[in-house]
């Protein structure tokens, strides 16, 4: 009897041993928000300049594009790498393949690293770049994050001495999908072997016109948009080392979007009005918030000069200030966006032109179509945008 009484409290401690780890680890998992996670490959072989162009300046439609997207009512985390290969100047031992960026949520780095590419002649290793993408990155082990690689080129699918479909099995296999963009015409492109690229893991076959800008519809909302986005830098507190650098890598970026194309510093503003545009590696706004650091510990030296002289309650009435002055621009930017987004939609039904063949288009397309079998989801187009 007794040692029947032993063994049911033996199970017993088990079973609840058991439910209490499952939980615990249910908990750990919903204590980290979802996670989108996008590695962009780019051809910068001599005759992708083009291509290089529409990645500089559609960046922010791309981002803009997750600004509603939620997974159980969280907002995801978004993590972008770049990749480039085919250009001659990467040695030939490394494939022509360079890692540009990590996974990052760094966008203004995103923004700069695209802006320094430059093309020149190469051979281009589809198979060898997906490998190396899906091996070196830090990929979520989560199967409910979603995953995605785009690659970009123009060079027949199977140049290199990897397997293009090793890679692409390799990738599927981790739930990495892979969408392939044939800079060229869909024959071409099926011809040379994209479209079974993309077949293999599960992604999606397109093709642009990589020489082409996107179809930009100037609206009465977009100057003051842009203003706002200016406006919004005056809210940034930067401290520690990285604060000055990242302070002018913002205007940088800023004057590089202004100058690209029209209407990319429109969207670049809206981006820096998102859910996505975070910066507490250096902005004592976001880092506050974010509980990255605790500013009672951070020596007067991290501070900038108009903080440093501050009681620590001036200090809190300071960020604060800041913090409210940022809430209220990019509110007010998400309103005109709202408008805009109604303005833009009723002029393109008076048009032939959509630019469905450029590279923001067909991501953006096959993101929404995509996305949604991980259980995220979205607005629905042309309804109004949360702020961060």
């Amino acid at each position: 009897m007794i040692k029947k009484l032993c063994l049911s409290i033996v199970l017993v401690n088990v079973i609840f041993c058991a439910s209490a780890g499952a939980v615990e680890v249910e908990e750990n998992r919903l204590a980290k928000p979802p996670l989108i996670q996008m590695a962009i490959l780019l051809d910068t072989s001599g005759s992708m300049s083009g291509l290089i162009d529409q990645a500089k300046t559609q960046l922010w439609s791309v981002v803009n594009e997750f600004a509603t997207a939620r997974k159980n009512g969280q907002i995801p985390e978004f993590q972008v790498a770049l990749y480039e290969y085919g250009k001659s100047s990467i040695p030939a031992e490394e494939g022509y393949i360079r890692m540009i960026l990590p996974l990052t949520t760094d966008l203004d780095e995103v923004s700069e690293e695209l802006f320094a590419l430059n093309t020149n002649g190469g051979d281009e290793y589809c198979g060898m770049v997906i490998k190396t993408a899906v091996e070196s990155l830090s990929w979520s082990d989560r199967s409910d994050d979603f995953k995605v690689i785009f690659i970009a080129g123009n060079e027949p699918f199977t140049q290199g001495t990897i397997d293009y479909r090793d890679a692409c099995k390799a990738a599927i296999e981790k739930g990495i999908l892979v969408n392939t963009i044939h800079c060229g015409s869909y024959e071409e492109g099926e011809k040379t072997k994209w479209m079974d690229g993309a077949i293999l893991a599960d992604g999606s076959y397109m093709h642009i016109d990589h020489n082409r800008q996107a179809v930009h519809i100037e609206t009465p909302f977009d100057k003051e948009i842009v203003q706002l986005g200016e406006d919004l830098n005056q809210t940034y507190v930067a401290y520690g080392a990285l604060g000055t650098v990242n302070t002018v890598r913002q205007q940088e970026q800023d004057m590089n979007a202004a100058a690209a194309a029209p209407g990319a510093m429109v969207q670049r503003s809206i981006s820096k009005s998102s859910v996505h545009y975070r910066n507490s590696s250096w902005d004592l706004v976001d880092a506050v918030k974010e509980n990255t650091i605790k500013l009672e510990e951070l020596e007067d030296e991290d501070l900038p000069e108009e903080m440093a002289q501050m009681t620590p309650e001036e200090r809190q009435d300071y960020l604060e200030t800041k913090k409210q002055d940022r809430d209220k621009i990019q509110q007010q930017i998400n309103e005109l966006n709202d408008q805009r987004k109604i303005y833009v939609a009723e002029e393109m039904k008076k048009r032939t032109d959509t630019g469905e063949d450029t590279l923001e288009k067909v991501m953006i397309k096959a993101i929404r179509e995509q996305v949604k079998k991980n259980s995220f989801s979205f607005e629905p187009e042309n309804t109004p945008t949360e702020s961060k």
